[in-house]
């Protein structure tokens, strides 16, 4: 398969015109057409469907766009590791670090090793929910990622356990304080704000309750963690949250925090990675760093001696 026309295959799904990819690639549109039907020719798919509006890929044509991403991706990276070869690591490496978890502190500390081992490694962090962050990492758009969850198999991803954090109940100032620890029974009566239930927390959450037979009271879904403490500092309701954010929440607003347990919930802190797509050099030293960081949290579950190491 040629790597030319996987790019212009690229180009055209990305802009969504025959028409514009062309100028844009400075390709005659008759030429363009022209790679276009023998690729769809080598490998015996359609690949795109002709619309008033433009070109949409086929579901054939999605499949190869994400390869087709992940293998442009790996030749640059090629390119990368050729040129810094006997020299310092140097690249861009991608790293996903889910919001309203432990995974947020670990941004700043990065940042300040590979500035100090790595000056070469040009960072990329991205800070959004955990579902995005995997799809991203599956797609190859994205290196690793450190997320809750990895407690079920996913096909094209591995999961490397990192920590379990408990989950707490936070209550605004003006609401009365549960005991610490709260027994998950008593929660029952509150008027929740919680996340949507695909999200982690809110599955391990759901799960809990349906085992006592219990029904949360949800007020509102909500997916940012700005809003959340803003529904806490104004004194809303009621929220459930990790104890990374649960002490976040706390510190930055009149509010209280109590340890849910009977039965105590705990969320897994995972580092994502491919489960085929090798990682580069720069990359496989920015996961070392990764688990250098962890190994110095308590409570960590990284085994002694391990941290920099592949999988």
């Amino acid at each position: 398969m040629n790597f030319k026309r996987l790019q212009y295959f690229l180009k055209i799904v990305d802009i969504g015109s025959m028409t514009q990819a062309a100028d844009v690639l400075h390709v005659a549109q008759p030429a363009l057409s022209q790679q276009l039907a023998t690729l769809e020719a080598e490998t015996g798919q359609k690949l795109l469907v002709r619309t008033t509006r433009g070109v949409t890929p086929t579901e054939a044509g999605k499949v190869l766009y994400r390869h087709a991403q992940a293998i442009m991706r790996q030749c640059d990276q090629a390119r990368v590791d050729m040129r810094a070869a006997g020299e310092g690591l140097s690249g861009a490496v991608s790293v996903g670090l889910a919001p309203g978890t432990a995974a947020a502190h670990l941004a700043l500390p990065l940042l300040r090793e590979m500035r100090a081992r790595h000056p070469g490694i040009v960072p990329y962090l991205n800070e959004t929910y955990g579902t995005t962050l995997s799809e991203l990492v599956m797609n190859g758009r994205m290196d690793l990622a450190v997320l809750y969850g990895g407690t079920m198999e996913v096909h094209g991803l591995t999961f490397l356990p990192l920590l379990r954090e408990p989950l707490y109940l936070v209550g605004p100032a003006g609401m009365t304080q549960r005991p610490d620890p709260v027994p998950l029974r008593d929660v029952g009566s509150l008027e929740l704000y919680l996340p949507r239930p695909y999200n982690v927390v809110r599955k391990l959450v759901d799960g809990a309750c349906a085992g006592i037979d219990l029904a949360p009271r949800v007020a509102a879904e909500i997916e940012s963690a700005d809003t959340l403490k803003a529904v806490i500092a104004a004194g809303l309701g009621a929220t459930i949250l990790p104890e990374s954010m649960a002490r976040e929440v706390t510190a930055s607003a009149p509010s209280w925090r109590a340890r849910i347990v009977e039965p105590a919930i705990e969320a897994p802190l995972a580092l994502c990675q491919s489960d085929h797509l090798p990682l580069s050099e720069p990359a496989q030293a920015v996961r070392a760093l990764l688990l250098e960081l962890v190994h110095d949290w308590p409570r960590h579950l990284l085994a002694g001696g391990t941290t920099a190491t592949r999988p």
